[in-house]
């Protein structure tokens, strides 16, 4: 484990060396988050605080926003400029680092054992994912809304693993979640305790265990109380869900469907959920009875664009998975020998491969393309919902095809195509439990 923690951390100082060399720091306004990562990180550990103690540690800021609401500025760029910025470029080389040097070895005992690596959470602080969704006056460095950097952290995260990869996203997107709609009450209650507590887990409960789920028509009710809400329903696949300090969760209102902040009690049952694929992402089913809740969003919320946004998520995890796929099945097909030649110079391969790069081209345009729109603050739900078909088809194709190339091989365990192949089924599946 600390030789993992070691390459990591070198993997990190790697990084803010490069970053120190230029000015790029002062630029972006990096330099303050920096020192404060490096600060946080040579902590001594402390006991472990109760959930309800590490959510509540920092209910009361010092110095509050004067707005009623600390909402994000949207990007001014061009709409159709899909280029990236210096620091996309930068936080792209270091999360693809992170995702081949930690994530990946990791990857398949954590698959074997359906478990999520302990030690993988004290690595991924190195990255300070979270600080990237919180707003500058909550201690992050998000200036402005940046849906394509997040979409990109996603993508490069999962070509790593799929699984972990939606492990490690789960609390980042609650983040992003309460940063987008929270009010100013919510967001300093909980963005300043995720500031100043990276223990913190969070998780999006929103599927339903029922035939062709519409995530419009939940059976998941919520009433209102005098103080707050109560829910009383049950969802599944819920990524890190028994091992979450914090939830949110849809359920309907009066016919209408919502999303509510739970901190979970004693009312809230867990039991895993048993899936072909997302194995390490300890997915679980939680059946809340009459639990405390409140509402993440006032009158401005749209329940469609925080569906979207979560689809886009598994889409860009999907992208990069099909990434991995490719570059193991190009890899593997120019070193297996049939006939006297490598495989890749028959044509059913070769065209199969190209076929892969065609399609995760095409993946990639969509969802870089429905996040550029969302970024920019215009409506996103017509390409967010064509970037969720290609993907979900597309991704499935990718993955039986690396099964396919690798023949007898690809039906062991001993390449992770067929793990591939098992969690790329599940872009079709999850709706929502992510959120970009």
């Amino acid at each position: 484990m600390s030789h993992m923690i070691n390459k990591v951390q070198g993997l990190g100082l790697a990084v803010l060396t490069k970053l120190a060399s230029s000015n790029v720091l002062d630029q972006l306004r990096l330099r303050k988050f920096i020192e404060r990562s490096l600060y946080q990180g040579s902590k001594t550990s402390f006991g472990a605080l109760s959930k309800s103690q590490k959510l509540l540690k920092s209910t009361q800021r010092q110095n509050k926003p004067s707005d009623s609401k600390q909402r994000l500025n949207p990007q001014s760029k061009n709409l159709f400029d899909l280029g990236l910025t210096e620091e996309q470029a930068m936080l792209r080389e270091a999360l693809q680092g992170f995702a081949s040097e930690v994530i990946y070895p990791a990857a398949a005992q954590a698959d074997n054992a359906a478990k999520f690596p302990a030690q993988l959470w004290t690595q991924a602080q190195e990255l300070g994912l979270n600080f990237y969704a919180l707003p500058e006056s909550y201690g992050g460095v998000a200036a402005e809304q940046s849906v394509v950097s997040n979409v990109l952290i996603a993508e490069d995260l999962a070509r790593g693993d799929y699984s972990l990869a939606a492990g490690l996203l789960s609390t980042f997107s609650v983040v992003n979640a309460i940063t987008r709609w929270g009010n100013i009450e919510i967001q300093s209650k909980y963005l300043t305790a995720f500031a100043e507590e990276s223990e913190i887990r969070a998780s999006i409960a929103s599927l339903e265990a029922t035939p062709a789920f519409n995530p419009l028509q939940l059976k998941t009710k919520a009433s209102q109380l005098d103080h707050g809400y109560e829910i009383t329903g049950e969802k599944t696949l819920v990524i890190q869900g028994e091992s979450a300090d914090l939830l949110l969760v849809t359920a309907d209102l009066n016919g209408k469907p919502e999303v509510f902040i739970v901190e979970p009690d004693q009312s809230i049952a867990s039991k895993p959920t048993p899936a072909m694929g997302l194995k390490a992402a300890e997915t679980v089913t939680l059946r809340f009875n009459q639990t405390p809740a409140q509402r993440l969003g006032d009158d401005d919320f749209n329940y469609q664009e925080f569906l979207d946004l979560g689809n886009l998520m598994w889409c860009a995890m999907a992208v990069g998975t099909a990434e991995a796929v490719k570059a193991y099945c190009i890899e593997y097909a120019n070193q297996r020998i049939a006939f006297g030649e490598p495989i890749s110079h028959r044509q059913s391969v070769a065209f199969m491969i190209a076929d892969m790069a065609i399609e995760i081209d095409a993946m990639r345009m969509l969802v870089w393309n429905a996040a550029s729109l969302a970024e920019a603050g215009q409506n996103f739900h017509r390409e967010a919902y064509l970037a969720r078909l290609l993907c979900a088809e597309k991704s499935m194709k990718i993955g039986t095809d690396g099964v396919q190339i690798l023949g007898g091989h690809g039906f062991t365990k001993e390449h992770p195509v067929e793990r591939w192949y098992r969690d790329l089924r599940a872009t079709a599946i999850m709706q929502s439990g992510l959120h970009a």
